[in-house]
């Protein structure tokens, strides 16, 4: 089975699952693509695939799962920067060019006087630098809580969070493997809201 999903949700929240998984259905080998590039399902280039916005074609199956969490995060031994300034610090952002990211725009807003240091497309990159102490991130929270030497920041307000999506070609549902692997999934988000 082909899964789909973007670098952080495949490193953070889909090995639980795959691991439950293949516990149960030992003979399915499981791939796990990651990147910002949607693959087509239609094209049957992954069998399912979860991302941060709706699927967009009519022979996909999909459905919101969750919606995560974000967080403002600094490395452990790092100072907090005062809400509403940031002045002398620095923003760990997003690379825009693939899209409109809410929790960006929030840190920005957040912390006018900061000062953009990095952009990156990957969320791993960026926890990476936050904990070296290279300035502001915000991060899903199912990110940034798993990061040693992370700390999260609790704000009067908090960055936006986001909706994450599956889907699947209509022409697998009735496959029993992946409606298995729908199952699981089912069970570890029920757990991740409760």
């Amino acid at each position: 089975m082909r899964i789909f999903s973007a670098c952080w949700f495949g490193a953070y929240v889909l090995p639980p699952i795959v691991a439950d998984y293949s516990r149960v259905h030992p003979r399915v080998d499981v791939e796990i693509l990651t990147g910002t590039r949607l693959f087509s399902l239609a094209q049957r280039e992954a069998d399912v695939a979860f991302r941060i916005v709706p699927f967009d074609t009519s022979d996909v199956v999909q459905r919101k799962l969750i919606r995560l969490n974000y967080g403002v995060y600094v490395a452990s031994d790092g100072l907090y920067p005062a809400y509403r300034d940031g002045a002398g610090f620095r923003l760990i952002t997003h690379d825009t060019s693939t899209g409109k990211f809410p929790d960006i725009d929030w840190l920005m807003e957040a912390f006018p006087n900061a000062r953009p240091v990095l952009r990156s497309n990957n969320r791993n990159v960026q926890a990476r630098m936050c904990r070296q102490g290279g300035g502001i991130a915000v991060l899903p929270q199912v990110v940034g809580d798993q990061v040693a030497g992370l700390r999260r920041r609790a704000l009067p307000s908090e960055p936006p969070g986001r909706d994450i999506w599956m889907g699947y070609h209509r022409d697998l549902k009735h496959l029993q493997r992946l409606r298995a692997f729908i199952a699981t999934v089912t069970v570890h988000i029920s757990h991740m809201q409760a």
